[in-house]
């Protein structure tokens, strides 16, 4: 495994990293506060106008669905238009050469990933379109989202069920000559409250007395069809989340949409599930160490800024150790998120499950530790909006139920460390 930066990877760091300097960070205060403006006049999903602006900017310089990689094993059981839709309209990298471009992103997490068209759930669902949907489907929906037009959510967790066990789903998605008619609760859809969220990819089964793994669908879902309602929108520990689109309780009452928005075939549901949250997982993690960074070099300036008992809060020994440990967790997590991403390129995501489960595990955590920390030093103000940091630590703890509880994943560890003892 080499980890090193190959030509590719330095030449789109180097550009980031500048648009990064010139463009993003100046953006955040005139974000926040067009933000604050458009909730104060009672539009609390419009989306900032500086976003278009900054889109505009970085697609102009190539800094564009960078996240779409083209090195996909596995994939080819479906053409590989994956690929090849990954060559046309992204930069054609693999998850190695992403990760690093990714964690830069993520210091920013509120503009960042929307600015270059790589922000969930949008990215998830343009890679479920690129690889299963059909050439109807990616011309009415992937091409638009890949050219950052529209916006998507994806409709599976119920608020019925437990749905960390995806077999529990209830909504029912029923066949009915050319049409299929949609019954059923969602909720935390995120992306749904954004007015220009033009597609719902809504999960659910098709045939109950098929096996536990293959009673599920997934269908396009326009936002406007009749019998869709979005009962209201879910807070994250009170945030509206509205930088990310919101998350949305909806509710499908006889909803017909034509039997050609299912996507792949009847039952295919839980495998294409399995293909969109490897990737979605890496990606979260990839940005959560972007956060952990930020966090850290805003605890390290306070410290060093800030007078506590006559001596700088940098020279009391709790605020050492949290600086050092802050550093060696961030360092692991990075080490591991590029082995993941090595693994995913070269032995596919089946290949890099226990690898993609223990990322999903161990960097939301990290990330959670070292915000923590960071709102410590920063005393009442890190709690404030006068600083990123709580919303920061908000989303870093909210991963630690998205794509799977750690829970979940922990399970799964631990049965798949077991079989190797078991005769």
């Amino acid at each position: 495994m080499d980890f090193g930066y190959d030509a590719r990877t330095e030449e789109l760091r180097d550009k980031l990293l500048a648009f990064m300097d010139s463009h993003v960070y100046p953006a955040e205060r005139i974000f926040a506060q067009q933000v604050a403006e458009a909730e104060e006049a009672g539009h609390i999903w419009q989306r900032p106008a500086v976003i278009d602006e900054l889109k505009a900017q970085a697609r102009g310089q190539g800094l564009w669905n960078l996240f779409l990689t083209v090195r996909r094993p596995g994939a080819e059981e479906h053409g590989n238009q994956i690929a090849e839709i990954a060559r046309e309209h992204g930069a054609g990298l693999t998850n190695l050469q992403y990760a690093p471009l990714a964690e830069i992103t993520g210091r920013s997490g509120a503009i960042a990933p929307e600015a270059l068209n790589c922000a969930a759930p949008d990215t998830g669902n343009m890679e479920v379109l690129a690889e299963f949907g059909s050439a109807e489907q990616i011309e009415r929906w992937l091409h638009p989202l890949l050219g950052g037009q529209i916006r998507s959510a994806f409709c599976m967790t119920e608020p019925d069920v437990a749905s960390s066990d995806a077999t529990n789903i209830e909504t029912r998605i029923q066949r009915d000559g050319d049409e299929y008619v949609i019954n059923g609760r969602k909720w935390w859809s995120s992306g749904a409250m954004d007015p220009r969220c033009k597609l719902f990819i809504v999960m659910g089964k098709t045939n109950p007395g098929a096996d536990r793994h293959r009673q599920q669908s997934m269908i396009c879902v326009p936002p406007d069809a009749p019998g869709v309602t979005i009962k209201r929108s879910m807070r994250v520990f009170g945030f509206t989340d509205s930088t990310h689109g919101g998350h949305a309780e909806v509710e499908f009452r006889d909803v017909r949409v034509p039997a050609k928005n299912l996507i792949a075939g009847e039952g295919d549901g839980f495998a294409i599930a399995q293909a969109r949250l490897g990737p979605g997982r890496i990606h979260h993690c990839m940005r959560q160490i972007g956060s952990a960074e930020r966090a850290l070099e805003a605890m390290c300036r306070r410290a060093t800024g800030r007078i506590a008992w006559g001596k700088p809060l940098a020279e009391q020994g709790v605020v050492q150790d949290w600086i050092a440990e802050s550093r060696v967790r961030i360092e692991q997590a990075r080490l591991l998120v590029l082995k993941t991403a090595w693994l995913m390129d070269t032995v596919g995501n089946k290949g890099a499950h226990t690898e993609i489960q223990a990322i999903k595990i161990a960097v939301p955590r990290m990330t959670e530790w070292v915000i923590d920390k960071a709102i410590q030093v920063h005393g009442g103000g890190g709690i404030s909006q006068e600083f990123p940091l709580a919303p920061a630590w908000a989303a870093a703890r909210s991963l630690r139920f998205a794509d799977g509880p750690d829970e979940v994943h922990k399970r799964s560890l631990a049965r798949r460390e077991l079989r190797k003892y078991h005769g």
